[in-house]
């Protein structure tokens, strides 16, 4: 007799947990436990380094290992009389968030593999040494930190399909159904932390741009739209090139700088988005301009 669909995408999604707590047993209590011993040596590099790198992957094989990997094996022994797993994922789902930070941390943490490698030969030398071990199945260390990234959407996937496969009188399709909606939120949570995550990257390489100036450094700045623009002066007639940056709260009003050492413009003017008014010219000797009226002062402006 043939297995019903769903069992075999439980049995899937236990085969597959088996195989990714491996992965993350040799993450944890391989790479992160042979590379903090030598960093406690002081031979390779900094114990911070190593913590940065692998963020909270021990809370994470904790957790797989000794809780949900058992909760879905002791499910999957019992389902010829209690054919169900929705109930096992929901209590998983909630502790799926921890996978935020590691998520966050991932770019930052292949980053620091790579610069500490170059810098530090034994450290480098250590990761080569595990990476030929038979259980590294030939895969480099960044290969394997990847692989926490993608679990959740592998458990969305199964839990997807399962649902589809469920009969309708299945008494797990209600757990089931609740199970899958909790795992998206918690992948919706993780993608918004990379989305953070990105976010706090552009907005520091445009303070960086502006000078690191205190005034406007604020991580709860978004920046909106970034441009060049001429800037009309109704004295002599002319126009100059100017840039500015227009964020939720303000509009810097920059000029760039001649010799770009450390930033690459100066501020001239910042002006409050709050009571600020744009309004087009019909000007024809300087066609497509515009007025930005604030609180600090009014410009005459001339797109690009």
């Amino acid at each position: 007799m043939q297995e019903p669909e769903e069992k075999k995408i439980a049995l899937e999604l236990l085969e597959t947990e088996q195989a990714y707590v491996n992965r993350l047993h040799l993450l944890d209590q391989v790479f992160y436990t042979e590379l903090m011993k030598e960093a406690k040596t002081g031979k390779t590099v900094p114990e911070e380094v190593v913590k940065m790198i692998f963020s909270n992957i021990s809370s994470i094989y904790q957790f797989h290992a000794e809780f949900f990997l058992p909760e879905l094996q002791k499910r999957m022994e019992d389902w010829n009389r209690n054919p169900r797993i929705g109930d096992v994922i929901q209590k998983l789902a909630p502790f799926l968030k921890m996978y935020g930070e590691y998520v966050k941390n991932f770019d930052k943490a292949v980053e620091l593999v790579t610069a500490w490698s170059e810098k530090s030969p034994p450290f480098q030398e250590l990761i080569a040494d595990i990476q030929k071990r038979k259980v590294c199945a030939n895969l480099t260390l960044q290969h394997h930190m990847l692989e926490p990234v993608q679990r959740i959407p592998r458990y969305e996937l199964l839990l997807k399909d399962y649902v589809r496969k469920l009969p309708p009188q299945s008494p797990d399709r209600g757990d089931a159904e609740k199970a899958l909606e909790m795992i998206f939120m918690v992948a919706k949570h993780s993608n918004a932390a990379i989305a953070e995550m990105e976010r706090l990257q552009n907005l520091w390489v445009v303070y960086q741009r502006l000078g690191l100036e205190d005034d406007i450094v604020d991580p709860s700045n978004e920046l909106i739209k970034e441009g060049p623009i001429q800037k009309i002066s109704t004295r002599n007639n002319s126009t100059s090139e100017k840039y500015l940056f227009l964020f939720n709260n303000m509009l810097l009003y920059c000029v760039p700088k001649v010799i770009q050492v450390g930033a690459e413009f100066q501020v001239h003017l910042r002006m409050d988005v709050e009571g600020m008014k744009v309004r087009e010219l019909k000007d024809t000797e300087f066609p497509h301009t515009f007025l930005v009226s604030g609180k600090q002062r009014t410009l005459e402006l001339q797109a690009r």
